[in-house]
């Protein structure tokens, strides 16, 4: 499954290179999807990469082979990204970018219901879902003060903490964490994904719990904080 910004940069490749032989350069990918930065360019790169739709080809200068389309595309010609394009930023209404679930409220004297707002990457990032589609419940237990939501767990990246595709964690909503907590960090205010924190200097490190995931380092002001994680459910 691919975002929305995926989609659209595998599209607007495949058409370049139909109409022109080449795949576009780095600044043509950033002006089409608007953004500000290259860096979100190379992320959804490597994302598409692992994801089996694109691969680089070695030392070769702006070497990209598409390898498949989604299943879901009939035209991607009339999909494709045009300067001046304004993808949303978050999937759901631009306009909200500051993440605000429902608070969690009791059932009964025995569970509480979460609000499930979608999935969170544990790997490459991926686009927050707002979308709040149903409650979980949960014991009392395993939530403190304030507000929580749930998310579904997508990728790898923090098995070795014990967190796995598939799992279900709970966020307790915050706008701050201490070094070495595991968080919900929007990223450029884009893509969401679920690291530990690391706090490095005058820079912000998002930590995988896997070898294979590099460590990303961003700037304060490109990190935002949603939640902490404190609790998970897992499904057999």
């Amino acid at each position: 499954m691919l975002t929305q910004k995926q989609k659209e940069l595998l599209l607007f490749i495949h058409t370049r290179m139909q109409d022109e032989g080449v795949p576009p350069s780095f600044d043509e990918m950033r002006d089409a999807l608007d953004l500000k930065s290259k860096s979100g360019i190379h992320r959804l790169i490597t994302a598409l990469v692992e994801r089996g739709f694109i691969r680089r080809l070695p030392h070769r200068a702006r070497a990209i082979e598409v390898i498949k389309l989604p299943e879901s595309t009939l035209s991607p010609v009339a999909e494709l990204p045009r300067r001046g394009f304004q993808p949303s930023v978050i999937e759901g209404d631009k306009r909200n970018t500051d993440f605000s679930p429902p608070p969690s409220f009791h059932s009964d004297s025995r569970t509480v219901s979460v609000p499930l707002m979608g999935r969170i990457a544990a790997g490459v990032p991926i686009s927050a879902i707002q979308n709040h589609s149903n409650d979980i419940t949960c014991p009392p237990d395993l939530l403190g003060s304030g507000e929580h939501y749930a998310l579904e767990v997508k990728g790898d990246s923090m098995i070795e903490a014990g967190i796995h595709d598939g799992d279900t964690v709970i966020i307790r909503r915050c706008h701050s964490a201490d070094n070495g907590d595991i968080v919900v960090a929007l990223v450029e205010k884009e893509e969401a994904t679920l690291k530990r924190l690391r706090k490095k200097g005058s820079t912000i490190a998002l930590e995988a719990a896997n070898p294979s995931y590099e460590t990303r380092i961003f700037r304060p002001d490109q990190v935002d904080i949603q939640g902490r994680l404190v609790g998970l459910i897992r499904k057999y």
